[in-house]
């Protein structure tokens, strides 16, 4: 079974409750987000594998610890899920970005791929698939069979606000990828929704309707 994780580092709290309130607007809502996305893959990464390198220090020669070679990548689930990658590129600026394109059909929740769009070496790579919401786990489970499908090995989920429907989902169907969120919340609404939530992050993002 993959690990499932919520994040309670106080900032991350804070911050996901101005971004609950349904009277922060767009602007706000966007950076906040961002600013999430970031503290989030900071606490994600305690793991990532360090080597020793020789350096030069102003007094001298000197072993010191840099990041092993491993490459990350983040994978945005659009739209809502572009909502969070400036956040982890601001910390992580080398990492690559692919794209998986899904919209949700209204009347029977189900979700459709229309894009992927990936780094070529997808397979040497960690990926941080993000996406604010993880409802019912269909379209996480998608992106994560359309990522496998194309030689990904290596992923995790890093979602602002779960539901336990979807965390039960993705551990089902794919037990060798771990779930990183700011919350685990109630339940779904009859309209799809989780609740209390965030409404619909994408519209929030981008002050659409």
């Amino acid at each position: 079974m993959s690990k499932f994780q919520v994040l309670n580092h106080p900032l991350i709290q804070h911050k996901l409750t101005i971004i609950r309130n349904k009277h922060t607007g767009t602007k706000v809502f966007r950076e906040v987000a961002n600013e999430i996305g970031e503290l989030m893959v900071y606490e994600i990464t305690r793991d990532l594998p360090l080597k020793d390198i020789e350096i030069e220090t102003p007094m001298g020669k000197s072993t010191q610890k840099v990041l092993a070679g491993k490459k990350l990548a983040v994978i945005p689930i659009l739209r809502a899920g572009l909502g969070m990658v400036d956040g982890v590129l601001e910390l992580i600026p080398a990492a690559k970005v692919g794209h998986i394109g899904m919209y949700r059909d209204e009347k029977t929740l189900q979700p459709h791929e229309y894009f992927v769009k990936l780094p070529s070496d997808i397979d040497e790579r960690e990926l941080f698939i993000v996406d604010p919401m993880l409802a019912t786990g269909g379209s996480a489970n998608m992106a994560i069979e359309a990522l496998k499908k194309r030689g990904a090995k290596h992923m995790r989920l890093v979602v602002l606000v779960a539901a336990p429907e979807g965390v039960k989902a993705v551990q089902d169907a794919h037990p060798d990828v771990d779930i990183y969120a700011a919350s685990l919340d109630e339940r779904i609404t009859d309209s799809g929704y989780i609740f209390p939530g965030l409404g619909d992050a994408g519209d929030r993002l981008f002050g659409t309707k």
